[in-house]
Order: C-alpha cells, then sequence, then structure tokens
C-alpha cells in the first residue's frame, strides 16, 4: 500500500512538474517585462526619457519571452519545433501584412536616428507641415506647429519626403514683393536693405527673382541667428517691407487693381502713416513663439539638459581618474575641489531637469 502511494505520488510529480515549470517561466517572463517597464519610468523621473529605447527594448524583450516560453512548454520536441514554426509564420505573416505601417515605420524610425539630422526643439518643414520637434519615437515624430497644435507624422512619411531642417545656429529669413517697371531696381533695393536691417536682421541682400509681364518680383533677406523666434522675424520682415516701401514713395499694388479702379494721374496708393521705424516691439509681452511652441521649448530645454548632465558625468568620472593617479597632497587636494565643484554642478543639473519633469 505504502509502494502504491509512493508510486501515485512519484506520478503526480512527474505530471505537474513539466506544468509547474512553464508556469514559473511564465511568471518570471512577465515579472521581467513589468520590471523593466517600470525601471523605465523611474529612469523617466529622473529626467532621461527616451521613448525609442523603451519602446524598442520591450518589443524584443517580448518577443524573446514568447520564445522561452514556448520552449519550455510541456510538449514533445516535435511539437515545440512546430510551435516555433508557427510563431515564426506569424510573425513573418503580420510583419508582411504589415509592411506598409508597422515595420516600415520600425525601419524608418531606425534610420532617421542613424542620420540624426534633428531633434527636439528643431523647427522642420515635412510636405506641407512646419512646426518644432517635440519628441522622436519609434515609430513617429511629433511637432508642434504654429497654432500650437500636435501632429504626429510616421517615420516612413518623414523618411519618403524632402525634410528641411532649420539651423540652430541661424537660418535666412526672406520674403518676396512684386512691384511695377516704373520704379528704378535701385532705389527698390536700397528700401529692401533697409527693410532688412530695421527687422533686425544682418547681412541683408536682394535679389531679383523674376520679371514678369506686368511686375518685377524681389527677394530680399537677411541672417537671423536666434532661429527661437523665426515666425516672428517674419512678420517683422513683411511688416518691416511695407513701411519702408511706402515711406519711399513705392506702390504696392498688382496691376489689375490700377487698371480697375481709376485714379487721378500722379496720385498714389500708400496709406497714411505712421510707419514705425523699429518693429521689434510690435507685440506686446511675450514673443508669439513662446505660446505657439511652449512644449518643443520644454523638450529642448530637456534635451540641452541631457547633453550638459552627461558632459557633467564624464567631467566627474574623469576627474575620480586623475585623483587617482595625482602625485602630491597639493596635486590632490586641488582636484579634490574641483570633483566637488563638478558634483555641484551636476547635483544642480539634475534638479533643474526634475523641476521641468514634473512642471
Amino acid at each position: 500500500m505504502i509502494l502504491a502511494a509512493d508510486a501515485s505520488r512519484a506520478g503526480f510529480f512527474e505530471t505537474v512538474s513539466p506544468h509547474l515549470v512553464s508556469f514559473v517561466v511564465i511568471v518570471v517572463v512577465v515579472a521581467v517585462l513589468i520590471g523593466v517597464n517600470r525601471l523605465f519610468l523611474r529612469v523617466e523621473r529622473s529626467g532621461e526619457r527616451n521613448r525609442f529605447r523603451k519602446q524598442a527594448t520591450m518589443l524584443a524583450l517580448t518577443l524573446v519571452g514568447v520564445i522561452v516560453v514556448v520552449l519550455t512548454l510541456p510538449v514533445k520536441e516535435s511539437t515545440t519545433g512546430q510551435l516555433l514554426t508557427l510563431f515564426g509564420l506569424a510573425i513573418t505573416a503580420a510583419l508582411t501584412l504589415s509592411s506598409t505601417s508597422f515595420v516600415a515605420n520600425m525601419m524608418a524610425g531606425l534610420m532617421l536616428r542613424s542620420v540624426n539630422s534633428f531633434r527636439p526643439g528643431y523647427f522642420i518643414r515635412v510636405g506641407e507641415q512646419f512646426g518644432r520637434v517635440t519628441e522622436r519615437g519609434l515609430f513617429h515624430v511629433e511637432i508642434q506647429t504654429e497654432d500650437r497644435d500636435l501632429c504626429t507624422l510616421p517615420n516612413l512619411y518623414v523618411m519618403t519626403n524632402p525634410v528641411r531642417v532649420v539651423s540652430p545656429e541661424g537660418t535666412i529669413v526672406s520674403a518676396t514683393v512684386s512691384l511695377g517697371y516704373d520704379t528704378h531696381h535701385t532705389h527698390i533695393e536700397k528700401l529692401l536693405l533697409e527693410a532688412t536691417e530695421t527687422a533686425g536682421l544682418s547681412d541683408g541682400f536682394v535679389q531679383i527673382v523674376e520679371l514678369g509681364d506686368f511686375s518685377v518680383s524681389y527677394r530680399t533677406a537677411g541672417f537671423l541667428p536666434r532661429v527661437r523666434h523665426l515666425v516672428t522675424a517674419r512678420s517683422n520682415l513683411r511688416r518691416a517691407m511695407l513701411d519702408s516701401l511706402h515711406r519711399g514713395g513705392v506702390e504696392i499694388v498688382s496691376p489689375a487693381f490700377m487698371n480697375q479702379r481709376p485714379l487721378e494721374a500722379g496720385s498714389r496708393v500708400i496709406p497714411k502713416g505712421p510707419w514705425r521705424a523699429d518693429v521689434q516691439d510690435q507685440h506686446n509681452g511675450a514673443a508669439p513663439e513662446e505660446l505657439m511652441f511652449e512644449k518643443a521649448d520644454e523638450a529642448e530645454k530637456i534635451e540641452s539638459l541631457r547633453e550638459r548632465r552627461e558632459a557633467a558625468v564624464k567631467a566627474v568620472e574623469s576627474i575620480k581618474a586623475e585623483i587617482k593617479s595625482a602625485d602630491g597632497e597639493a596635486e590632490h587636494e586641488r582636484l579634490t575641489t574641483r570633483l566637488g565643484q563638478q558634483e555641484r554642478y551636476l547635483a544642480a543639473v539634475e534638479k533643474r531637469i526634475a523641476e521641468h519633469e514634473d512642471a
């Protein structure tokens, strides 16, 4: 009877143990996924936000976890092979069916990260969409438009369309105006150069871009070092052009307008003043860009703080290495002082990152 009980108990363990192993593996896989996800959340709270890395890591761990669970299932080897084959076919079919969206966007995201032509805070134009980058993910790029709206662009769309990136070191701001042949181009060029200077642009220049049937097209441009106020700079340039041309006695009207409206000989269509000499203070309070691109500004500040933190961490490590090989007490004391200053700076940067993340 005892032998029968032992045999029954042994048979029970033989039956249950394979299932128990699979259950334990499933629990471990789920725990690892939850733990990694919480780790990313904790890192995000500390200021190191990288959605691209999180998405790629979680996707890879999920696929590996599924394969590990299949390998530990209490089935025959032939059945395990069939399950893996079925899983591979399912993945292949899913990738094939969704290649135009899922895989294509993921691959485009990897290519964009490798090219790295823009980052959060940059002005970009993709097709008809223009704005500042707020986020780069594994499958999409998010920008904030001039209307303060958030626009999500699939990575595939960004890769298959020309992307214009405004250089953070400065850009050319230009505007075009069509004027009649009755005014000499030297007079117009002088007025347009005055407009670029009034608008706060440097190195201004004027180009004649087209000789039309009824008018001449002029392009005036200048260099803007602070691209953060790009939208305002474009508006200021056009406003300055209006004032400068009208102040110089140059009409800005279309031939159709002139032909349809009878005017006395020698009369000019110029609005009454005043024409402001300075267009920098046209807006009360903050610049419009601070309202338009609030999220993009925040993303740019956080990105800049992260770079400063990385540089500070490297500096701390470098100073610690120098302390280990320092010769003499004076040198050791000097390096220790530098280390303390650098660590305080690092703590201040981390505090600012946390403040921005909590805001």
